[in-house]
């Protein structure tokens, strides 16, 4: 038996494939405010993140046309990233997702 691709036909699977990736959301999140410059990101991601994985999460959320990558010429080198037009739209499920996260947060004070 064959198994079917539900990848654009379920909203749930096709969302959690393009946000596949362990940093994709909050990258999403902080692009949410406008553009930033590569170092800058690289600034406001957890110690753990490495330059070669930042880059590598930034490229897979451009290939899926949610992120915009823009780069000057110039000396030295400057690239932006911001959100596309349907990575805008991504703006209303983090603020729905931030009002959740909150939530949890409060509940798991609730077990201390």
């Amino acid at each position: 038996m064959e198994k079917k691709s539900l990848f654009g036909k379920c909203p749930y699977v096709t969302a959690q494939k393009v946000l596949t990736g362990k940093w994709s959301m909050y990258i999403l999140y902080l692009l949410s405010e406008g553009p930033v410059r590569f170092n800058e990101l690289q600034r406001r991601m957890p110690e753990e993140m490495t330059h070669t994985t930042l880059s590598r999460q930034l490229k897979t959320l451009e290939d899926e046309g949610l992120i915009i990558r823009k780069e000057y010429q110039q000396i030295p080198p400057k690239v932006e990233y911001s959100l596309s037009e349907i990575g805008e739209k991504f703006k209303k499920v983090l603020s729905v997702l931030e009002d959740w996260g909150n939530d949890y947060i409060q509940y798991l004070h609730t077990l201390d």
